[in-house]
C-alpha cells in the first residue's frame, strides 16, 4: 500500500512530461508511472521537449577541463525555456566548481534532468569549506533521474580539516526554496558535509538513491531537513558518518520507509533547540526500515536551550536493528547553550512500535526528557531487542532501559522490560 502511494506521487509529477498540455492520465496506472519515471531517466520524452546538453554548450566530460559556467549556460537557457525542457548531463566525468543552478525560470514545470554523468568537484579535497557545491534553488518543479554519480571526493583530510569561522563543509547537493521535487536513481559519494541538505522547500520525493561516506566521515548526514514540508524518502539505501537522515527545526509531514541506514548515526529528529524562534517538528513517520551497526537507531535529540519549541506526532514503525548501540533514543541532554540548564523543546505524541533486533547496548532504551517539559504521550508497543555485544562487558549491568522526567505507555512486549 505504501508504495502504491509513492507511484501514485510520481505519477503525479511526471504525467505532464509524457502527455500534451491539455490532457491528462484517464486513470492511474502504476506500472505505466514506473515506465514512464524508467523512460526519462533514459531521455524518451516527448516531442515538445526541448533538450539542453550540458556539452552542447562547451562541458567536456574529460574529468579535467573545468565546466562550471557550462553547466550554468545549459540551465539558464533551460531555465528562461517558454515550455518543457530537460537538462542533459550525459554519461562521462565531469569537473565542477561551486555550481548555481537558481530561478526564478519560465519553463513549463518540472524542469527534467536527465543525470548519467560523474561530478567531481574542483580543487582539493581540503578545499570549498564553507562553500556550497551544487545548489537547485528558487522554482517550482524539479526531476532528476538517472544513474549519475555526485562524488564529493572527501577524505579524511577534507574531514578532519579545521575550518575557521565556518559553518559547515561543502554539501554535494543542496536544494532550497523548491517545491514540486523528485529526486530518483542518482548516487551520492563521500560528501565534505551533508550528501542532500533540502531546506524551505514543499512536496519532495526522494526514491531509490544510493547515499554513502565511511563511518569516520563526521558530519556527514545522508539527507538533511530543515523548514520542509511533505517529504517521502523510500527505497533506499544510506551509509554515512553521521545521521542517515536529520530533521531539525521546520521539519513536518515527512514519512521514511524502506530506507537501509547503515553505517551512521541513524534516523534522527534533531538536534532541536539550537537556535532562536526555532519552528515546531511535527507529523513524522518512519517506518519498514533497517538499521545496521549505527551509532543510533531511532532518535530525537534536543539541545539545552532557552528558546522553546515542540516536536509532536512522531513514529517509528517496524524498524529491524542490528548491532545498533542505541536503539532507541530520546536525549534532550544532547548539547548545551551556555547559560542554559534544560531543554526548552516539549516533546509530545511519539510512538516506538515493533523495534526488534539486536544491540550491543546493556541499556537499549533510554528516555532522557526534559526537567522543565517533561515527555507526554510516550508509547512503547512491541519492543524486542536483544544484547549482542561483548558478553565480558559490564557483566553486573542487567539489559535494561532508563527513563526520567516521563510517564511511559507500554503495549505488548517489552524487551528490554520497561522503565521502573
Amino acid at each position: 500500500m505504501a508504495s502504491m502511494r509513492l507511484l501514485a506521487i510520481i505519477a503525479i509529477l511526471v504525467q505532464g512530461l509524457v502527455i500534451g498540455d491539455s490532457q491528462e492520465l484517464p486513470s492511474f496506472d502504476p506500472e505505466l508511472a514506473v515506465a514512464k519515471v524508467l523512460e526519462v531517466a533514459e531521455g524518451k520524452v516527448g516531442p515538445d521537449v526541448k533538450i539542453f546538453n550540458v556539452v552542447d554548450f562547451g562541458a567536456k566530460p574529460d574529468g579535467t577541463t573545468i565546466s562550471t559556467i557550462n553547466f550554468i549556460r545549459a540551465f539558464k537557457e533551460a531555465c528562461n525555456h517558454n515550455g518543457r525542457a530537460m537538462l542533459v548531463i550525459p554519461e562521462g566525468n565531469f569537473l565542477l566548481g561551486s555550481t548555481l543552478f537558481s530561478g526564478p525560470c519560465t519553463f513549463q514545470p518540472p524542469l527534467m534532468v536527465q543525470f548519467n554523468g560523474n561530478l567531481l568537484p574542483q580543487g582539493s579535497t581540503a578545499t570549498a569549506e564553507n562553500a556550497d557545491w551544487i545548489t537547485f534553488m528558487n522554482f517550482n518543479g524539479l526531476f532528476i533521474s538517472g544513474k549519475g554519480t555526485i562524488n564529493g571526493q572527501g577524505d579524511k583530510e577534507a574531514w578532519n580539516a579545521v575550518c575557521d569561522g565556518c559553518r559547515r563543509k561543502a554539501a554535494n547537493l543542496k536544494l532550497i526554496k523548491l517545491n514540486d521535487v523528485l529526486i530518483s536513481g542518482i548516487t551520492s559519494l563521500n560528501a565534505k558535509g551533508f550528501h542532500m541538505m533540502i531546506s524551505v522547500c514543499n512536496n519532495f520525493v526522494i526514491t531509490n538513491v544510493n547515499i554513502s561516506a565511511p563511518d569516520e566521515s563526521p558530519n556527514t548526514d545522508g539527507i538533511h531537513m530543515s523548514k520542509t514540508n511533505k517529504v517521502r524518502i523510500s527505497d533506499s539505501t544510506i551509509g554515512t558518518g553521521d545521521d542517515c537522515v536529520s530533521m531539525i527545526h521546520g521539519t513536518t509531514n515527512v514519512t521514511i520507509e524502506n530506507v537501509h541506514c547503515g553505517p551512521g548515526h541513524g534516523f534522527s529528529i534533531g538536534s532541536l533547540g539550537h537556535y532562536d524562534a526555532e519552528f515546531d517538528v511535527f507529523g513524522i513517520t518512519v517506518r519498514n526500515c533497517s538499521l545496521a551497526y549505527t551509532e543510533n537507531g531511532a532518535r530525537i535529540k534536543t539541545y539545552r536551550n532557552e528558546s522553546p519549541s515542540k516536536a509532536s506526532g512522531i513514529i517509528f514503525q517496524d524498524l529491524t536493528m542490528d548491532h545498533v548501540k542505541n536503539p532507541i533514543l530520546i536525549d534532550q541532554e544532547y548539547a548545551t547553550i551556555p547559560g542554559s540548564v534544560d531543554s526548552k523543546v516539549l516533546i509530545s505524541d511519539v510512538e516506538f512500535s515493533n523495534i526488534r533486533g539486536t544491540t550491543i547496548s546493556k541499556i537499549a532504551v533510554v528516555l532522557a526528557c526534559s526537567t522543565t517539559f517533561p515527555c507526554k504521550g510516550i508509547t512503547l508497543k512491541d519492543i524486542h531487542l536483544t544484547y549482542a555485544g561483548d558478553p565480558g562487558h559490564n557483566e553486573d549491568t542487567p539489559f535494561s532501559s532508563n527513563c526520567t522526567n516521563v510517564k511511559v505507555n507500554y503495549i505488548g512486549e517489552q524487551m528490554p522490560p520497561p522503565c521502573a
